[in-house]
């Protein structure tokens, strides 16, 4: 689906460069940034407070069902789309979750030991 059709597309495009930074610094230990609520409630102000979400990426894959959550589909596109996004999810597991409180947390399921 083309970017511009994607509702949440613009926001997590905004984010992006945190997001990206987040899942390189999740190798050390799991991450968290806080996300601002009215950027959401401006994008869809019907949806009242069901803004969380759950994605587990692993080969470039959601594992885990996101048929649900525009959301999370429209930020898993955004991460295979860019370039460093699609290298990093090629090559680690990732769980990404956005809680009730608009925190974004990014973790490496599989963190690699030195």
């Amino acid at each position: 689906m083309d970017m511009q059709l994607r509702k949440y597309a613009p926001l997590w495009s905004k984010y992006r460069p945190a997001i990206l930074r987040m899942m390189l610094e999740a190798a050390e230990k799991p991450q968290q940034y806080k996300l601002m609520q009215h950027e959401f409630l401006a994008m869809d102000s019907k949806k009242k407070g069901g803004f969380g979400f759950s994605l587990v990426v692993t080969k470039n894959k959601a594992v885990n069902n996101i048929k649900d959550s525009e959301m999370a589909q429209d930020l898993l596109n955004m991460l295979q789309l860019s370039r460093k996004g699609s290298e990093l999810l090629g090559t680690y597991t990732y769980e990404i979750m956005l809680d009730r409180q608009f925190t974004l947390h990014v973790s490496q399921v599989n963190p690699v030991q030195e």
